[in-house]
Formats: C-alpha cells, sequence, structure tokens
C-alpha cells in the first residue's frame, strides 16, 4: 500500500554510470515511482476536506422526526390502540437507532487532548445548560416554583446527554476487552434487576441502553451495507407489519416503559428474573427493526441530509414544545386530537417542528450553546503553542 522512493544518494550515483545496451535495459516496476527525487519535492495540492455521509445523515434525522412523533403521540395511546400500536413499535428502535450511531461516530475516541475538549464543549456544557433551561422551563409552565436544579438527575431529555457523555468517556475500554457487547449485555441485564441504583445520572438509562451504544463501536461500513441489499428491504416490509401487530396485542398487556430503559423490573411490577430475559428480548427485536429501519434509509442525498447535521438541536429544543402541550393541558382541552383527524395533526405538527429545528439557521442561533467556543476554558497544548511560534517568526 506504501511504497518506498530510493534514495537521493544513490539517484545521484547513478548518473555517472554507463548506459546498459537497449536490449537490458529494466522498466521500472508498476509499483516504483517514475518520478526523479527533484520532481517528488514539487508540493502536491492539499487533500478535499472529508465530506458528509449522506446515509448517516438521512438516518439521523429520520430518527429523530420519529422520536418527536413518539412524544407526541404519547398522551393518545390511553384512548387509541392504534396509537399505542404505533407508539410502542417506533420506541423499540428510534432511541436504540440514535445511540448505535452514535456509537459509530465514536470508534476514534481515545483521551486526546482535542477530543477530551470536543466532549465537554459538544456535549457537556450542553448538557448543563439545557438542564438548566428545561428546570426553569418546568417551574414557568408547570407552575412548580420548587423545581430544584440538579445535575446529577438530569430531567426528560437531558438524559441522553449525560449518558453520551459516560459512554463516550467509557470507549477506550470497550476497545481492549473481549466480547464487548456480550458485556454490555450483561451489565444491563444486570441493572434491569437492581433497582437500588438510583437517579443519579440516570444510570438505569445509561447502563441499559449501554449494549447499542456498545455494538455501534464495533460496526463497520460493510455492516450498513449488508442491511441495504434489495432482499432485506422487501422483508422489512412484513416484518415491520408483524411487529406492528405485536405491539397492538401487547398493548393492553404490557406497560411501554419497557422501552424507555429507566427502571428496573421491581419498579415495574415484575419478577426480578423479567428484568433479564425482557432486557435480552428487547435488544434482539431492536436490533431486528433497526435493520429494517436502515434498509429503508436514502443513501444519496435528499432535501433533508442537510438536516442531520442538526439533529441534536431538534431533540433538545423540541423538548419544550413537547413538555408545554402537556404542561398547558392541549390534549385535554381539545377533544379533537384524540379523534384519528386529531392523531395526523399531531403527527404532521411534530415532524413538521422538529425539521424546522433542525434546520441551519436554528443551529446558528442556538450554536452558543450547543457547540461553544470555550478556547478561553482550556490550557494550550505546548506542540499548538510551538507552531503558533514558528508561523509568528516567519
Amino acid at each position: 500500500m506504501f511504497h518506498t522512493a530510493g534514495s537521493p544518494a544513490g539517484a545521484v550515483r547513478s548518473q555517472h554510470r554507463a548506459p546498459l545496451p537497449p536490449q537490458k535495459t529494466q522498466q521500472p516496476l508498476p509499483t516504483e515511482p517514475t518520478q526523479s527525487p527533484q520532481a517528488t519535492a514539487v508540493p502536491q495540492p492539499p487533500r478535499p476536506a472529508k465530506q458528509r455521509d449522506a446515509f448517516f445523515d438521512n438516518a439521523k434525522y429520520l430518527a429523530i422526526v420519529l422520536v418527536a412523533m413518539g412524544h407526541a403521540w404519547e398522551p393518545l395511546t390511553d384512548h387509541s390502540r392504534a396509537a399505542e400500536a404505533l407508539y410502542m413499535t417506533v420506541y423499540a428502535f428510534h432511541m436504540p437507532a440514535f445511540i448505535l450511531i452514535s456509537g459509530y461516530f465514536s470508534r476514534s475516541f481515545d483521551m486526546r487532548t482535542d477530543r477530551l475538549k470536543r466532549l465537554v464543549s459538544g456535549v457537556l456544557v450542553p448538557f448543563v445548560l439545557f438542564e438548566v433551561a428545561y428546570t426553569f422551563f418546568k417551574r414557568y409552565a408547570d407552575d412548580d416554583p420548587t423545581q430544584p436544579i440538579s445535575l446529577l438527575d438530569p430531567w426528560y431529555l437531558t438524559w441522553f446527554l449525560a449518558a453520551l457523555f459516560v459512554w463516550r468517556l467509557t470507549t477506550p475500554l470497550w476497545k481492549v476487552v473481549r466480547w464487548p457487547v456480550l458485556l454490555a449485555l450483561a451489565i444491563a441485564a444486570m441493572a434491569s434487576v437492581s433497582p437500588d441504583i438510583g437517579d443519579d445520572l440516570d444510570l438505569q438509562r445509561v447502563l441499559q441502553f449501554l449494549p447499542f451504544f456498545v455494538m455501534g463501536l464495533f460496526l463497520k461500513p460493510e455492516h450498513f451495507q449488508l442491511v441495504r441489499r434489495r432482499e432485506v428491504r422487501i422483508l422489512s416490509v412484513p416484518v415491520f407489519a408483524l411487529a406492528l401487530l405485536v405491539a397492538y396485542w401487547a398493548g393492553p398487556r404490557m406497560s411501554s416503559a419497557w422501552f424507555y430503559h429507566r427502571d428496573s423490573a421491581q419498579e415495574l411490577g415484575a419478577p426480578w428474573w423479567a428484568g433479564a430475559v425482557m432486557t435480552l428480548a428487547m435488544f434482539g427485536c431492536s436490533m431486528v427493526l433497526m435493520a429494517c429501519f436502515f434498509a429503508w434509509v436514502p443513501r444519496r442525498k435528499m432535501w433533508f441530509t442537510i438536516l442531520g447535521a442538526g439533529t441534536l438541536y431538534g431533540y433538545l429544543l423540541h423538548g419544550f414544545l413537547a413538555k408545554g402541550s402537556r404542561f398547558w393541558g392541549w390534549y385535554e382541552d381539545y377533544s379533537w386530537l384524540h379523534k384519528p383527524f386529531g392523531e395526523i395533526f399531531v403527527t404532521v405538527v411534530a415532524a413538521t417542528v422538529v425539521t424546522l429545528l433542525c434546520t441551519p439557521p436554528v443551529q446558528r442561533m442556538f450554536r452558543f450553546a450547543m457547540e461553544p467556543k470555550l478556547n478561553w476554558a482550556f490550557r494550550r497544548d505546548a506542540a499548538e503553542v510551538a507552531r503558533s511560534r514558528e508561523r509568528a517568526s516567519r
């Protein structure tokens, strides 16, 4: 893959040798460089910047739209069995898909200084800012002035940022252990039977969703190519239909709280052993439905591809409207929302709102909170300082 050129000294000596007879002249091998040392010294043009993968931007956008739809459907599930079936089916894979993609793009994370800085500025700082913002919003919208600000007990959507911070810090560990996915599944199963874990950093969710992040760490591009095959796309249609039928049957018989992964089995009123069984069963179901989801994600650039870069904006910002609709009693005041037309209406509104919140203008408006420049907060690396001084001296 890499070819070593001959030394310059050898090239100079070769200029004083007698030329070989024409019949013995040797042609350079295809793998040998044919330029002279002087030619190789010519500076090469810079490589083009690495472009974003349209497939993953499309997947992130579609997943975040499903997240917003799921939040819009939640108040409808008590009165509509069809809404509950859709809700349970989507909740079985939409956050696992988002977490798996997060793991996939964390594969290169290590404890290098620049990556730690990005982790702090892109995950930890937004977590703190939005946790505070959500708390003040709840105090105002829910008329709850006693709502405390607690960075150890994430409220509503901020749990994902806390989890992502913990998961990404553990990435180097998963790269050195054997059978990492099996180990993560064992940890998730143990968490599901441990009601004493508590609410600090929403550890139940951190641990129970962990296998999806670890799975993403070890996936390769060719794995996503497998689910793009025509036969998988065709098979995904009856699989999704079967999932909806099972969810329709299970709706009255099963608590949808299992899909939140935030409680132990005992807290959900089930025997302790059900936690381990449900962890494994739901992991398998989520992986199958995720494969069906990825099979239908477009690979080419679409009108919404550019929105894939702003999915975290849409995720965190739409939470104010999702929670506000409950605090202000919209679903109770407008009974027509529980009719089929109303269900379609809230679905369209949720998709539209989260789409708008992912757009570049909104990203520019809230970049100070989501991607703050914190150069002032970090000590400069010694090598970077040396390079800056060298450039200044030229």
